[in-house]
């Protein structure tokens, strides 16, 4: 037999063999798969509202403010993000999600937004204030229809600071486009586009200041959330990853605690923009 008749049979029997144990290495990739991995993640946020209309309800007065502005109260780069007795000062998130499938995972997400009413604004009232004289909020005693109200800090202050907490479920789905940028190694780069959609509830603690009364104080569940987002995820050494989210979402609370009488509610109802930065880590248990 010749020998050229010899290479191009061994060449013929080696090179499937070659080729299936480069598929193999592929597969072996840590990033090439994503079922049964957990991961973990935190950062920071800037927040954005629709105005809103605001419903004050007690005992003795009964009126709604009308397209309501307001804003967040960022603290911008600070060392709260990861200092351990400051980190729910800042504007901040945190998620934990489980990937059910290489594509798709579900995550426990809390969104720890700030909701500022902007002082010293105008805006429409309607309804009444008519607390009994000799109690100090009878001041503020009067009937709006339709009339102008100037939101100065001695009637009124209204911050979800403690904060706006979104507390929420997401279902969530990530593809990797590294490929689009010529990444062929992703243990070491890779580059995720995700998508997801949540709802949950609202747990604020609200900071309201109502005409002379003494604020709550305290943690509440005070109604809903929903939610949707995309987001770009950069994952270095396959564990490590930088993501950066656009979010947007309803958020509906029918109970606001405000003073510390039982009868005192507030209601409202907004939209919200969400851009959020954050850290974390993946991995296999």
């Amino acid at each position: 037999m010749k020998i050229s008749t010899i290479i191009f049979l061994i060449g013929s029997t080696l090179l499937p063999l070659l080729n299936l144990n480069a598929q193999s290495v592929d597969t072996l990739k840590y990033t090439s798969s994503n079922k049964g991995k957990f991961f973990v993640s935190w950062g920071g946020n800037r927040d954005t509202y629709s105005n809103s209309d605001i419903t004050f309800t007690g005992d003795n007065y009964n009126f709604t403010l009308y397209d309501v502005d307001a804003h967040d109260k960022a603290k911008g780069w600070h060392v709260d993000y990861i200092n351990p007795v400051h980190m729910t000062i800042p504007q901040t998130n945190f998620s934990l999600g489980y990937f059910i499938s290489d594509h798709y995972a579900v995550t426990i997400s809390l969104d720890h937004m700030k909701y500022v009413m902007t002082n010293n604004q105008v805006v429409r009232g309607n309804g009444y204030i008519d607390i009994p004289e000799g109690d100090e909020s009878a001041i503020y005693n009067n009937t709006f229809r339709d009339d102008p109200v100037y939101l100065n800090e001695g009637f009124l202050t209204f911050e979800h600071t403690d904060g706006l907490n979104y507390i929420h479920a997401e279902l969530a789905r990530y593809d990797d486009i590294s490929s689009l940028f010529g990444i062929r190694n992703t243990d070491v780069f890779q580059v995720n586009i995700t998508e997801a959609l949540g709802g949950g509830v609202l747990y604020p603690k609200t900071n309201a200041k109502l005409l002379v009364y003494d604020r709550h104080d305290d943690f509440h569940i005070a109604g809903y959330g929903v939610s949707a987002s995309a987001g770009l995820n950069l994952t270095f050494f396959k564990h490590f990853f930088i993501q950066g989210d656009l979010k947007g979402g309803f958020i509906n609370m029918p109970d606001i605690r405000t003073t510390q009488n039982p009868s005192d509610r507030a209601s409202q109802h907004f939209f919200f923009g969400e851009a959020i930065l954050s850290v974390g880590g993946i991995f296999r248990l």
